[in-house]
């Protein structure tokens, strides 16, 4: 995960009191988020979820909490020993420990002999632990490599915006895996449907293109040539990864749609939070902003711009010019 934090300057330039007035405000915010989603999702308690227990109220909640006690814990070595190098490992734990946890409940509280009906908890379930282990020593390994992650340089030394930084990643993975938590939780019981096919389907191809973009990232990268990478899927999306990754979560939306009833179609904040933070606030413009400052002005990169879509996978546009040559050369 990339965490959404303010421009590395202006928190270079922050006093102490500012910062930790912002740490606490992103905090406070990340709980409310996650407290008000929680009881949409689980609303009404009796009839939307398993165990029909009223005084239970709504299980989703207790997935928050563990999400976000997870990172508290975490926090307290982390800052005590002022490293970052675990904030991605962790994160890949609690999506693992969130997800499981709601399908042993799922499990607990259904009916055991009808199997077909918690084959999509179970598949989806298990696509998210993959997908954990897999981006989660990803990352891990990039960090020890480079030695520190260099996100943090500003906020570690300040008690209340370093714990901003953990509580955020908390409300991150919560609301990623909203549609894969409703699908454990929820009353209702149906066999595989077309939207569960499909929906693995769409997860697979954004797991695929996820995989083989940071490979081929990784590789380019140990060649150490000094320049962006254009090639492979990377000369038809400056972003493939990322296109992966907003992609593999809308799989993971579409299987629920199904079970989806009441508060839980709120579930479709999953994908559409991964968008807006990937294309929006983090990565992307983090990564284009970094890009500019290397290679801006170079007659090769900025063509390489406006030929190569900034996130979908797409063919190369052309200019107005080459296709007339394209036209008169055929």
């Amino acid at each position: 995960p990339v965490i959404a934090y303010a421009d590395q300057e202006e928190l270079s330039s922050m006093s102490s009191p500012k910062t930790a007035a912002i740490g606490v405000g992103a905090s406070l915010a990340s709980l409310a988020i996650c407290a008000g989603i929680a009881y949409a999702a689980g609303y009404p308690p009796t009839g939307n979820q398993l165990a029909n227990d009223a005084t239970l109220g709504p299980v989703i909640a207790y997935a928050a909490a563990v999400s976000m006690g997870i990172q508290w814990i975490a926090f307290v070595p982390a800052f005590v020993w002022q490293t970052e190098r675990y904030y991605d490992l962790v994160g890949s734990i609690t999506y693992t420990s969130v997800t499981l946890a709601t399908l042993i409940y799922r499990l607990a509280y259904s009916n055991t002999d009808d199997l077909v009906s918690n084959v999509r908890p179970i598949v989806c379930s298990l696509l998210v632990v993959v997908w954990a282990v897999r981006l989660g020593s990803f990352l891990v390994k990039r960090v020890f490599r480079a030695g520190k992650d260099g996100r943090f340089d500003d906020v570690k030394p300040y008690f209340a915006a370093y714990l901003a930084a953990w509580t955020i990643q908390g409300l991150w993975v919560f609301l990623t895996l909203l549609p894969v938590l409703v699908v454990n939780t929820t009353s209702r019981n149906k066999a595989p449907f077309v939207a569960d096919y499909v929906g693995w389907a769409v997860w697979l191809l954004g797991f695929s293109i996820e995989v083989v973009s940071d490979n081929q990232k990784s590789a380019f990268t140990a060649l150490k040539t000094g320049k962006w990478i254009d090639t492979g899927l990377w000369s038809y999306s400056r972003h493939p990864n990322y296109f992966g990754e907003i992609t593999l979560w809308v799989g993971q939306f579409i299987v629920g749609i199904s079970v989806y009833q009441g508060g839980q179609w709120i579930a479709v904040l999953g994908p559409v939070w991964v968008f807006i933070l990937l294309n929006y606030i983090t990565g992307i413009p983090l990564l284009e902003k970094r890009a500019d400052e290397k290679w801006g002005g170079n007659p090769e990169y900025e063509q390489y711009k406006k030929e190569v879509s900034i996130l979908a996978i797409m063919p190369r546009r052309t200019s107005k010019q080459e296709q007339q040559e394209q036209l008169t050369a055929a």
